[in-house]
């Protein structure tokens, strides 16, 4: 299986792009993930929220193909212990699915066309984190959760 992470717009904090990275090269010793970072729209100024969520529901869905999972990291998605989301990957590890797909949107959210064809939402928090540090939350997450498969001590540390 394969994880993906599509997030809308770059970081640019140098630590926070050095903690994905090495966190990212964690991972490749359980799992083939990769990050797609979508362009930030331009002139947002001149667009709606909802316009400015169907520019970037337009980009997301030009990354997703008829066999992914997609799920997403959404306020009011499902909350997961780390022990229950590394569950979680293991059942969908064993369901058969090629491409688990995990988005991260824009500043408003997800467009109404994002969700109808999400097949999942998860929430790290009831807090609000800028986009930039979800994402490393979520990979270490992810780390976390293959350490957990395997038993190794990294989630007790």
């Amino acid at each position: 299986m394969n994880i993906k992470l599509i997030v809308v717009g770059k970081t640019d904090d140098a630590n926070l792009i050095d903690l994905i990275a090495q966190y990212t090269k964690r991972l490749s010793h359980y799992v083939n993930f990769s990050i797609e970072i979508l362009p930030d729209i331009k002139q947002t100024k001149n667009l709606s929220e909802s316009e400015q969520k169907a520019k970037e529901g337009a980009q997301i869905l030009a990354k997703i193909t008829a066999g992914d999972m997609l799920i997403l990291l959404d306020e009011n998605g499902k909350q997961f212990t780390s022990v229950d989301f590394a569950a979680e990957l293991q059942k969908r590890m064993n369901s058969g699915i090629k491409q688990l797909v995990y988005v991260i949107g824009g500043p408003f959210g997800f467009s109404d066309e994002i969700y109808q064809k999400a097949q999942g939402k998860i929430s790290l928090s009831k807090m609000t984190f800028s986009h930039q540090m979800i994402r490393l939350f979520f990979i270490e997450q992810l780390y976390r959760g293959f350490t957990i498969l395997r038993n190794e001590p990294y989630h007790h540390r």
